[in-house]
């Protein structure tokens, strides 16, 4: 029903309902006293790596106060992108997370061989961007969320093309002892119940020396449940029979076996049944020291790390009722990660100098249920006379030649090291000409491993030396980023600056290993037995490098295999039985596949303050986003993709600052944009493809009728296009021409970019009042509506449409009163329960029967209690 409701009524509506919203604790405890905001409610960022007041800061930023953190009841990635306007995402489960500001998005994103983010994402000056996820960092004892809009390239590179979210953590305070614990319960509807315990101490050593710890824990409750079921696989075909009809129906509901086959396995996942499957475990810390070398030198140094455990699927299918799935094997995601950081700050003569340092490591071991990929093609295959389902197709068997179940399960072992470096020097901001200037390095690494693994599969049809192995992926990934920027402002006038940026870039990036499917053993050209389970000759052990610099099966110019050599080079690395991803060198060795590049782009920006409270700019900057390699051997690199950003903006405070409005004006240009799908065998393939238009305007306004009162409210309206067809096969013309290649439009011009609501609003309305003298009372409340969005960047079949992202609006609420040490608060988040889609994706390529739709959590109703000393 909120679907229908027109965007002023919602306006509206949440001013109205000044007691409902995301919760406050009295974790104000969580904030020292020393980053608590001021009384005057003045903002300091540090967005240009300088400290301003934001209301000066000439480019559209959002930031979320230690003070609103804890009013939000803000704990996680999910928690606070509903307040930014201009930031949407694709979710499969907490730790695998896409993200995207102004709907910069093609879709396909956050595979792990996919394109680096178009999002910078910064813990503190240290940037924690990882390919396949942003990290689900707990925020607690946070002193502020900055979300900067449009191309920040000049300052923070290659994965800020459209946009940068910094998490400024509380530093160290040498001024006195205290600190802060809080607690949660928490019931969640159709599921089960959680809670968190919190809690910081900073301790100063000396008038010099501080040290910050903070901890967490957190169980997040499941709310999806793992229904029974079975599915029957077409068996053999029955010669007395040749026609056959049925089949498998969406959804993977059994509608018996077609005629001419017998019946093939039945599986049954009863002993996987479960209530409120997706539940998530989540606890870390934080420990920081500050160290004031001298009066003009200072050093933090900070260890963070955080462990995950996630149970389930996140992803709910709505052929099935309520929220529930239908899955037959074991899934879990455990993912953990620590980094240290440093951070000198000091002073040459008036000039600030600062280097930021940081080392993260990241592990993330997985299982998921694969059943749909199965299913999907035993649906398929029965209808074509010389397959007739998967157990005729496939050769499933174990090591006596007998046919097996053949569900699959993913196991994922993925670890990932980044190294970034940053020395840069900034003038004295009180003269007329301010300069910034500086260099970057950052390396990323990333070992991939997927292992789809099939119980029982014999060793002869399964990867070399991997039995029970289907399909093996084992990579190295590297990514080398390098660069120096610099930053210049000059007052043309008292109120008048015209700032201007570089940055030239250089990036390397490599991809060497193995994927794909095994070699039997006792495969010979033309002779009987199967080349692996899937019966291909072509992708995997087959185009391995051999010792003289060939490939295992040789082909002639028509494709016929005309020879068969098992005398595999090394393997590069890893698991692998040998290396089908890399370049074989003139004396044997094996080298990853590479690409490189370098270029310069900028930042232009004219601001006028009209008054001390009043002032407009215009921007002109430019974004990129690295290019990379394929990992289908025979695939070309994809290229670099840039965006161009015009920008006007106006930021204001009116009536002794009871009111203020801030905005921009934005048009985009995204230029041969990568476009990541599933391609063949289930697995990314990268693609540039047209250019793209992204219009629009992102507002934020802050009321304060009356002492105590305070309505915020942020909406952005965006409006992404193709500005050319989109081909299923490259082509430079944009015409998807079929000239013999089957090419054909994916999706033809003017059609709207994925994922990104055209409209999004959120509205907190706080009021807060005294009862008695030592009571400080609050109500809240918070509306948040997204307007729909299709899932992906593609034409749909008629019988396979595209998934939509509906419209929704879900409600929040909150009363809760302080005392001197202790806060209560009595919550409610999404009270009326609405299916809030975030994301739906498909298990594999060709699993078009099950599309799984990631939601907010349904309606959380608890208590929070925190106590400050």
């Amino acid at each position: 029903m909120f679907d229908r409701r027109p965007i002023p009524a919602l306006l509206l509506a949440t001013t109205a309902i000044a007691g409902l919203s995301m919760p406050a604790l009295a974790a104000d405890a969580a904030a020292s006293p020393a980053a608590s905001p001021p009384d005057n409610g003045e903002i300091i960022v540090t967005a240009q790596k300088r400290s301003e007041n934001i209301q000066r800061v000439p480019i559209s930023i959002q930031a979320i106060t230690s003070e609103k953190l804890d009013q939000l009841n803000i704990a996680n990635f999910n928690d606070y992108t509903k307040q930014l306007p201009s930031v949407s995402y694709q979710e499969i489960q907490p730790g695998e997370t896409s993200v995207y500001i102004r709907g910069v998005v093609s879709g396909g994103d956050g595979n792990h061989s996919g394109s680096l983010p178009s999002v910078g994402t910064y813990l503190d000056e240290q940037p924690i961007t990882t390919i396949g996820g942003t990290l689900d960092i707990h925020v607690y004892d946070i002193a502020r969320i900055e979300e900067l809009s449009g191309p920040q390239g000049t300052l923070y590179g290659a994965s800020s093309e459209s946009g940068t979210i910094r998490i400024i953590t509380n530093k160290p305070d040498t001024s006195h002892f205290y600190g802060a614990m809080d607690v949660e319960g928490n019931t969640v509807a159709h599921g089960s119940q959680g809670g968190k315990a919190e809690g910081f101490v900073n301790i100063p050593v000396d008038d010099r020396i501080a040290v910050r710890l903070v901890g967490f824990y957190e169980h997040d409750a499941g709310y999806i449940d793992n229904v029974h079921g079975t599915r029957t696989f077409i068996g053999a075909r029955d010669p007395a029979s040749p026609g056959y009809t049925g089949g498998v129906a969406p959804g993977g509901v059994d509608k018996g076996v077609p005629a001419g086959f017998d019946p093939g396995i039945t599986i049954d996942n009863k002993d996987l049944v479960k209530k409120n499957y997706n539940d998530v475990d989540t606890f870390g810390g934080r420990g920081a020291l500050k160290v004031e070398l001298n009066d003009n030198w200072t050093a933090n140094a900070t260890v963070f790390g955080q462990d995950q455990k996630n149970h389930g699927s996140f992803g709910y299918d709505p052929n099935l009722p309520g929220l529930s799935v239908q899955h037959f094997l074991p899934e879990y995601n455990h993912d953990r990660y620590i980094q240290g950081a440093l951070t000198i700050e000091g002073k040459i003569g008036s000039w600030d100098l600062t280097y930021a340092g940081s080392y993260l490591w990241r592990k993330i071991n997985s299982s998921s249920d694969y059943t749909d990929y199965s299913t999907q093609y035993d649906h398929v295959l029965y209808s074509a006379p010389q397959y007739g389902g998967l157990a005729n197709y496939f050769a499933f068997q174990d090591d006596a030649g007998n046919t097996i179940n053949p569900i699959q399960k993913i196991v994922g072992r993925d670890t990932f090291n980044k190294l970034s470096q940053e020395l840069r020097i900034s003038s004295p901001q009180e003269n007329r000409l301010r300069v910034t200037a500086g260099g970057f390095y950052q390396r990323q690494f990333h070992h991939i491993v997927q292992d789809y693994q099939v119980a029982g599969l014999g060793s002869d049809v399964s990867v070399n030396g991997h039995p029970g192995t289907l399909w093996l992926t084992d990579q190295n990934r590297i990514d080398k980023d390098y660069a120096a920027f610099g930053e210049a402002s000059f007052d043309i006038l008292h109120n008048l600056t015209l700032t201007g940026g570089l940055r030239y870039y250089k990036y390397d990036n490599s991809l060497i290993g193995f994927f794909g499917f095994g070699l039997n053993p006792n495969y010979t050209i033309g002779g009987g037995a199967p080349p692996n389970a899937a019966e291909s000759s072509r992708t995997g052990v087959p185009g391995c490098y051999t010792t003289d610099g060939g490939t295992v099966i040789e082909r002639n110019a028509d494709g016929d295999q005309i020879s068969v050599n098992r005398d595999f080079a090394p393997a590069a690395q890893g698991l692998g039985p040998c290396t089908n991803l890399g370049v074989y060198n003139s004396d044997g060795s094996i080298s990853p596949k590479r690409t490189k590049g370098d270029g310069i782009i900028h930042r232009l920006n004219l601001t006028w303050k009209i008054t001390p409270d009043k002032m407009i700019y215009a921007t002109w900057s430019r974004g990129f986003r690295p290019g990379g390699i394929n990992r289908r051997a025979e695939l070309d690199p994809y290229e670099p993709d840039f965006l161009t950003n015009y920008e006007i903006g106006w930021k204001t405070s009116w009536a002794d600052h009871k009111v203020r409005w801030n905005g921009a004006f934005f048009w985009e240009d995204w230029k041969h944009f990568q476009y990541s799908f599933l391609g063949q065998n289930s697995f990314t393939e990268i693609h540039n493809g047209p250019n793209a238009r992204i219009k629009g305007v992102e507002t934020d306004i802050t009321l304060i009728p009356t002492p105590g009162f305070t309505i915020f409210t942020t909406a952005a309206y965006t409006d992404g296009k193709l500005r050319a067809n989109l081909c299923a096969i490259d082509d430079p013309t944009f015409t998807c021409a079929d000239t013999g290649n089957g090419n054909s439009v994916v999706a033809p011009k003017g059609t709207r970019l994925p994922v990104a609501p055209e409209y999004k609003i959120a509205n907190t309305t706080r009021y807060e009042f005294r009862v008695g003298d030592d009571v400080k009372a609050h109500v809240q409340g918070a509306l948040t509506f997204q307007s729909k969005a299709s899932s992906a960047l593609r034409l749909g079949a008629v019988d396979d449409p595209v998934p939509t992202l509906k419209s929704y609006v879900t409600i929040d609420g909150a009363v809760g009163a302080d005392w001197k040490n202790v806060s209560a608060e009595l919550f409610a988040t999404n009270i009326f329960d609405v299916k809030a889609d975030v994301s739906t994706f498909q298990e594999c390529g060709s699993c078009s029967l099950t599309n799984y739709y990631v939601i907010l959590p349904p309606r959380t109703i608890g208590i929070r209690a925190g106590y400050k000393f």
